[in-house]
């Protein structure tokens, strides 16, 4: 399995930000339009972008669609985005407008009948965004915590379908502490799954790190502001990771 590097474009009131372990009151803006951002890292060598509408989480149905839809045609990359999917219709319309995946969070966690018609509907096209705080699944943008081991929903899902996951330990988000890779390669070889690392790199051998364990499962990370402050260059980062250095 190859290893790609997801730059982050976190959407919210139209402009790209950044959160610091979701606050919405801890809130970096980085650029005053997304679609420019989404530019500039496929410009770098990006091989994925990857979208949140943080508006779209926390109201339940996307919101900052249109900026969505405008980077999937823009772009000769393919973006995948979160943030309010709950419906089938935004998905449909998500799909047919270009995106190339979308992911599942709350609903795949509260909805899961819903969940298997979209995993049914689209396949390979779906990830599920576990985001865990303690090991416990997080939902609603962060908001609340449920009951669920991530481990036990990845397991779950899997029976219906489900093929990539995105591991977010919150407590590493937007801190630059570092990935939790012993959580994330765990996920990875309990599932068997394409698993992307998300939240807490902060510098280039986090990901050389991380994609050391490829081979267990481990397809990717989403980097956000170790890129957007420079501790992370896109571009080298991608040769060394080619290299294999």
């Amino acid at each position: 399995m190859s290893f790609i590097i997801y730059p982050a474009i976190d959407i919210r009131g139209g402009k790209c930000v950044r959160l610091l372990q979701g606050d919405y009151n801890q809130e970096t803006v980085y650029g005053d339009s997304p679609t420019e951002m989404a530019k500039q890292w496929a410009s770098q060598g990006a091989e994925w972008i990857h979208l949140v509408d943080l508006d779209g989480a926390k109201a339940g149905q996307p919101v900052n669609d249109e900026i969505v839809l405008e980077i999937a045609r823009t772009l000769d990359v393919p973006v995948q985005i979160g943030g309010g999917l709950r419906r089938m219709e935004d998905i449909n319309r998500y799909i047919e407008g270009g995106v190339s995946r979308i992911i599942l969070g709350t609903a795949a966690i509260q909805d899961q009948p819903f969940t298997e018609k979209v995993l049914d509907a689209y396949g390979d096209k779906v990830a599920i965004g576990i985001d865990a705080r303690d090991g416990y699944v997080a939902t609603h943008g962060w908001l609340e915590t449920s009951e669920v081991t991530a481990e036990e929903l990845a397991k779950a899902l899997i029976a219906k379908g489900a093929e990539t996951f995105i591991y977010t330990d919150i407590s590493r988000d937007g801190t630059l502490e570092g990935p939790n890779t012993e959580a994330i390669v765990q996920l990875a070889r309990a599932t068997a799954k394409n698993v992307i690392a998300s939240g807490g790199v902060s510098v280039e051998q986090d990901l050389l790190e991380l994609s050391r364990y490829a081979g267990d499962g481990v397809g990717g990370a989403i980097v956000g502001k170790a890129l957007y402050t420079d501790r992370v260059k896109l571009p080298q980062v991608l040769k060394r990771i080619q290299e294999g250095v």
